[in-house]
């Protein structure tokens, strides 16, 4: 019963699948079809489409040749004007080119006959020039010769009259101008100057304290002057000693503490030594406030107190007995003075016044110029750069830069050449009166030279027929450029030239 049951249970298996695939198929193929008429209908529409494009694009087509050919026919009618102007702008370069060549022809012609003619005049100037030397048997070169001397004489003449004009004028404009500027500065500046000269002689109580300073052996004296650095003079003098010393400032200390030895009684070398050293401190002090209270007086503000310290040594030095610290208060207003005269900058005008002098206070432990070693101490803290051309310039040493620089000269000539500002050694006095008379006699045509009113005015007596009155102008100002150039002086030097012509007849 069991096998009928598995065999009916496999045909029925097999009928079902039998059928299944039928039926499938069969769904297959109305699938196929549907898609088939699917893509049918997307052919068609996409034919339509395409020849609704095709036409759109045919009539676009259309329109740009239609629009291409309407361009080009009036790019052709642009071109055709265009070379109807240039045939005829040909023509008339044409036309130009050959009124050019017929002219060329014409100047060439015309120059030929210029060079020609030129020739001939050569010919004829140098026939000329011959005949010129033959008549006045002298060459070309020996006639210039003459001509120029006689020219550069001429010229001589006519500028040193012209010269000597011109400096008369100025002279007389000008010295009215500056006598009225120096006196009035002179005037307001008002300040009485007393000559302080820094005296190294220190006087003694009685004769017996010269023994007490040398001590025995000289051990005190020894030990002061290793410890001052300077050199003690006893000598016959009455009651006194001599302190000597090239820096004022140590001199300066040494005199008050061996004042202060004096009076103390107490002189051995330990004591010696803490007196110099609180005197040291003393004299810095007196230094600072010296160089402060200057600096005030002298109205310059913003100086750096390294200045003001270094300006303060000032007070211990002597210029032709005048004090320099008090001269350069005084040069600092008489700049001040003259800036606002001539409308200059006031404020540089006295601060350069004022320090011109600085390399004073540090030239006698150094090399170079007071002028350039304050220029460059100045510098160093920065002070204003035309201050700084005003001390390096007030001796010629560098090229004033400003007016104001001018002016410290100026000032620094007056203060220092006013009656009563300096005193002269005789020594010196005679050999700046000695080397006026040399240089003067040097110049050629002088027959004597005079220095005359104390070396401020030198007399030149020239030999006439040597010297003509315009020869006597420019050997004044030669000489006086010369003296201007080699000497130093304060103040000013005039130079007189005179020429004397006599005539000398006997009566028999």
């Amino acid at each position: 019963m069991q096998p009928i049951v598995y065999v009916v249970a496999g045909l029925t298996l097999i009928l079902g699948l039998v059928i299944g695939f039928f039926i499938s198929r069969a769904q297959s193929e109305k699938a196929r079809r549907e898609q088939r008429e699917s893509a049918d209908k997307i052919v068609s529409s996409a034919r339509e489409q395409a020849k609704t494009i095709e036409l759109q694009a045919r009539d676009a087509a259309l329109k740009i040749t239609q629009s291409a050919e309407a361009e080009i026919n009036r790019l052709r009618s642009e071109l055709n004007h265009e070379e109807e102007r240039l045939q005829k702008r040909r023509a008339e370069v044409d036309g130009r080119v050959e009124k050019l060549e017929q002219r060329e022809q014409a100047v060439n012609k015309r120059q030929s006959a210029a060079d020609k003619r030129a020739n001939e005049i050569e010919k004829l100037h140098e026939q000329q020039v011959q005949e010129l030397q033959r008549v006045a048997q002298l060459s070309v070169a020996e006639a210039r010769t003459i001509l120029l001397g006689e020219v550069e004489k001429e010229a001589r003449g006519d500028m040193a009259r012209i010269i000597r004009q011109i400096e008369a004028e100025a002279r007389e404009e000008g010295e009215k101008r500056a006598r009225k500027l120096i006196v009035d500065s002179i005037q307001r500046v008002a300040s009485d100057q007393v000559v302080e000269v820094t005296t190294s002689l220190v006087p003694l109580p009685n004769e017996e304290m010269k023994g007490r300073i040398v001590g025995r052996n000289g051990r005190n004296i020894r030990a002061f002057e290793q410890a001052a650095g300077v050199d003690v003079i006893v000598d016959d003098t009455p009651e006194a000693v001599t302190i000597s010393c090239f820096d004022p400032v140590r001199r300066e200390i040494a005199r008050r503490t061996l004042a202060r030895l004096i009076l103390d009684g107490r002189i051995h070398p330990g004591h010696i030594e803490k007196v110099l050293e609180d005197e040291q401190k003393a004299i810095e002090k007196i230094i600072v406030e010296a160089g402060e209270q200057a600096t005030f007086d002298a109205g310059v503000a913003g100086i750096h107190p390294e200045i003001m310290r270094m300006m303060g040594r000032l007070k211990f030095r002597t210029s032709y007995g005048q004090n320099q610290l008090a001269h350069a208060v005084e040069v600092s207003k008489l700049s001040g003075i003259l800036a606002a005269e001539l409308g200059a900058n006031v404020d540089i005008a006295r601060a350069g016044g004022f320090l011109h002098d600085l390399g004073k206070a540090m030239d006698h432990n150094q090399e170079g110029t007071h002028a350039g070693l304050g220029a460059e101490f100045a510098r160093r803290y920065g002070v204003n750069p035309q201050v700084v051309n005003a001390i390096a310039a007030h001796h010629h040493e560098v090229e004033q830069e400003s007016l104001e620089a001018v002016i410290t000269e100026a000032a620094d000539a007056i203060s220092g050449a006013r009656p009563g500002a300096r005193r002269e050694d005789l020594e010196a006095y005679i050999k700046r009166i000695k080397t006026l008379e040399d240089m003067a006699n040097s110049f050629k045509g002088v027959s004597q030279a005079y220095a005359i009113q104390a070396g401020r005015e030198v007399r030149i007596i020239v030999r006439p027929e040597e010297i003509d009155d315009l020869e006597a102008a420019r050997l004044a100002r030669d000489i006086a450029k010369k003296i201007e150039e080699t000497m130093q002086y304060p103040g000013q030097i005039r130079v007189t030239v005179i020429r004397e012509t006599r005539a000398v007849e006997m009566a028999k």
